[in-house]
């Protein structure tokens, strides 16, 4: 998809929309993409122990299933770009809503272990859509004195929905009796679960018949009386809608379509600058955040509490979570990236390392002692919260503006594909390497997050208050 990164005319940029409150309305109901993206990502933390019951299984063979939805991700996102610009960012909602839809179907009606993770690589495929999709929309929509904090839903979003998620779970495991293949309306808990997620898919393809299409697509596809409707329509009566449009037509036209080909050089294959993207990629995913989102029941269940505690837990980290976020989007223009990301890096150190310790005692009567479980509770929070409030929104924040114009396209995708591929990486290994050693794993974690202070202090330049056009 191409570029949004150009400034506006400026009567557009100072411009106070006199529908705010409709522009809300669009931004919102364009970031459901992110809440989908979030709810999917995390739902499947309430079904892991009662399908690895149900279809009697390993923990390797059990990891691919959860992982295997990253594939479709990496798929989705790489593809989504290409798809809108050929159709519109607003049938690309309606895919991607239709797909949810069918996966949650699929997923809570399966016959088979290979039918599960089918409908798993579906879903996947729909959050990487929406996850390329939604920001790229939002910024070509929303007025210019307003783009940043509506471009915000959609983080806010994805947090929301990994929280609603969560609570969703422990209210439908009450609801089977503290038993996650307990029977509910006839299916096993897990499986309403997984199911329940029709609701916001559902939602999410309404919403899109209710939202104007892109200005700068329906100018790219020859529909500039439409696009002159939708400017109006979100900036204002006021503004000069041929200078508008005469913007955005010479924006595309003198845009630089990077390729593959531009990302090369330097004594490793990629450019220097392309390898620290990468780097900020893999760094925020070899902390282990995700197995917070998609194994923590199973984890707290591992150590001794019970099912309907630890889904309860899982909510409780995801409301950290959207706390933290909070707190990165107040403070990452203020005090900058940097500070922010060693500040995430320190506190995730700290908390990851508690961890480990808590772990390494042997449990008694199948729980671990009073001190310990309590000291892992509380540091599994620590370790969210500073993740959420630094590197959680960071790094993308980098990948954003690090690179210079003539590759960042290009190398934000290679960047957005490591973190796929180091995400599946963590997800798929953690049931495997927890059998062996669950203390063990979280020093692996622990060792990441320290690595990524002097990586951060070496390699990564402050973006704060630079123009994109000053990146080199």
């Amino acid at each position: 998809m191409t570029s949004t990164t150009q400034p506006p005319a400026s009567g557009a940029r100072t411009a106070h929309p006199e529908h705010l409150a409709h522009v809300v309305f669009i931004a919102a109901a364009a970031a459901m993409g992110g809440f989908l993206f979030g709810y999917d990502s995390a739902v499947i933390n309430g079904a892991v122990e009662a399908i690895r019951g149900r279809y009697d299984i390993g923990s390797a063979a059990l990891a691919q299933v959860i992982a295997i939805a990253l594939i479709g991700c990496a798929i989705g996102a790489a593809t989504a770009g290409r798809i809108a610009d050929r159709i519109g960012r607003i049938r690309c909602m309606q895919i991607a809503s239709v797909l949810f839809t069918i996966s949650a179907v699929g997923s809570a009606l399966p016959f088979a272990l290979w039918d599960l993770a089918f409908w798993r690589i579906i879903g996947g495929f729909a959050i990487g859509m929406a996850s390329v999709i939604g920001p790229a929309y939002i910024a070509e929509v929303a007025p210019a004195a307003y783009r940043g904090r509506l471009g915000s839903f959609q983080q806010a979003a994805i947090v929301i929905g990994i929280a609603i998620s969560q609570l969703v779970n422990w209210g439908i495991l009450n609801a089977a009796g503290g038993d996650q293949r307990g029977e509910l309306m006839g299916l096993e808990a897990w499986q309403v679960m997984l199911g329940v997620m029709v609701i916001p898919a559902v939602l999410y393809g309404l919403l899109s018949f209710a939202i104007p299409e892109s200005p700068r697509f329906l100018i790219s596809a020859g529909r500039d009386a439409r696009a002159r409707e939708v400017l109006k329509e979100v900036e204002g009566e006021h503004i000069d809608l041929d200078a508008r449009v005469a913007e955005i037509e010479h924006a595309m036209k003198s845009e630089h379509k990077s390729t593959f080909k531009d990302l090369l050089g330097g004594s490793f294959f990629f450019k220097p600058i392309v390898w620290v993207g990468i780097g900020l990629s893999v760094f925020q995913q070899f902390v282990g955040i995700n197995v917070a989102f998609y194994y923590s029941s199973t984890l707290w269940q591992s150590v001794g509490v019970d099912p309907t505690q630890s889904f309860f837990y899982s909510f409780t980290t995801s409301i950290i979570n959207i706390i933290g976020t909070v707190i990165a989007m107040i403070f990452v223009d203020r005090i900058g990236r940097r500070p922010l990301a060693l500040i995430g890096s320190v506190g995730m150190a700290l908390g990851l390392a508690l961890e480990a310790w808590a772990f390494s005692y042997d449990l008694v009567d199948g729980k671990l002692p009073a001190t310990q479980g309590w000291v892992a509770l509380v540091a599994a929070h620590v370790f969210v919260l500073f993740f959420a409030l630094s590197w959680g929104v960071v790094v993308w924040v980098f990948l954003g503006e690090m690179f210079p114009n003539r590759i960042r396209a290009a190398a934000l995708g290679v960047a957005a594909s490591a973190q796929w591929i180091a995400n599946w990486a963590i997800t798929a290994s953690f049931p495997s390497l927890a059998d062996w050693n669950l203390s063990a794993t979280y020093v692996i974690y622990t060792i990441f997050a320290a690595l990524s202070i002097p990586f951060v202090l070496k390699y990564v330049k402050e973006t704060k208050g630079k123009a994109l056009e000053e990146m080199g």
